[in-house]
């Protein structure tokens, strides 16, 4: 199948390259001209404008953005909204907020030009583990792009089987209307909030155990890389999470690389306003949202920890204060 990628950032060019593996053409545009280049020397279609990439597809088209969310994203709808015609398709696999989603829907719905959203994790490791699909949208133009869902998850794991049909065994599922897709993944990353946080704060734990104001009695110095380790071996806490922290643990038993100045990128927001919209006791996810700022202030290992696990799933580079 025939596919365009716009933006070719940490997640879009792996996106690109796994959906080349896959056997898709794929037509590509970043703003960095060098990127572009990059993926072209592997065997993408690479397009100097977006006047040049839509005129290199065939219709109906399909789009895939990978920018930023908020204005970018926006940006980059409203001017493909320009170029393309009825019966076109513009997906958004960006950490998008839901309620954007229905209203860059609607204005390109008006054009004939259809709209989905499609949530997407699997951060850096995705171009060989696959990435975890959350599809709003038409249930007609999402089945016309099955392919290439299908392509960008990970598959059924190995031992295991799915009947036909059953996409969300494989990785990827269309969870209903425009914005359904990035609604789900916003509570996706809330969630993962809180598992970060639950681990950063045992962790910390474990390292307070050797602190000189502990009765020296019961002070302790732990492994903590071994720790790690050891809890991903048939432990019920055991998780992807818990294998990248062990991952930078045994890097760097101290996390001397990171200060635990932790941002946050938004869906942690989303989650809890949404929460409160609904009337929804958020505790444990309000708790680790607010942690994070509390991060910005002071710094503990347990922040080195979650800035080390965000840096390993997604590649997110601690930043500074106003950085």
């Amino acid at each position: 199948m025939q596919i365009a990628m716009v933006g070719l950032g940490r997640m879009g060019a792996n996106m690109t390259r796994r959906l080349m593996r896959g056997g898709h053409t794929v037509v590509v545009h970043d703003l960095n001209p060098d990127a572009v280049a990059a993926v072209a020397a592997e065997g993408a279609v690479g397009a100097a404008s977006l006047d040049d990439l839509v005129a290199r597809l065939d219709a109906p088209r399909a789009v895939w953005l990978m920018v930023p969310s908020g204005a970018p994203t926006d940006q980059m709808v409203d001017a493909l909204g320009a170029r393309l015609s009825a019966g076109d398709v513009v997906i958004d696999g960006g950490n998008s907020f839901f309620k954007d989603d229905v209203r860059r829907g609607d204005a390109l719905g008006a054009r004939g030009i259809h709209y989905v959203d499609a949530g997407t994790s699997g951060g850096v490791w995705g171009l060989e583990r696959g990435y975890s699909l959350m599809i709003g949208g038409e249930p007609d133009v999402v089945r016309r792009l099955d392919p290439i869902f299908a392509t960008l998850a990970p598959g059924v794991p190995a031992g295991e089987s799915a009947p036909p049909g059953d996409t969300a065994r494989r990785g990827y599922v269309h969870c209903g209307r425009t914005g359904a897709g990035h609604f789900v993944k916003m509570v996706h990353n809330g969630i993962e909030y809180g598992m970060m946080q639950a681990y950063a704060e045992g962790f910390d734990i474990l390292e307070g155990a050797k602190s000189p104001d502990v009765d020296p009695r019961y002070r302790y110095e732990f492994n903590l890389a071994e720790v790690a380790e050891v809890w991903r071996h048939g432990s019920v806490i055991q998780s992807w999470l818990l294998d990248l922290t062990a991952m930078a643990l045994a890097e760097d038993p101290a996390l001397s690389a990171f200060t635990g100045f932790v941002h946050d990128s938004g869906e942690g927001r989303w989650t809890i306003d949404t929460a409160v919209e609904e009337a929804v006791p958020a505790n444990v996810l309000a708790a680790a949202l607010f942690a994070r700022f509390r991060s910005r202030q002071q710094h503990t290992f347990g922040e080195k920890v979650l800035s080390a696990m965000r840096h390993k799933f997604g590649g997110h580079v601690e930043r500074p204060a106003g950085g």
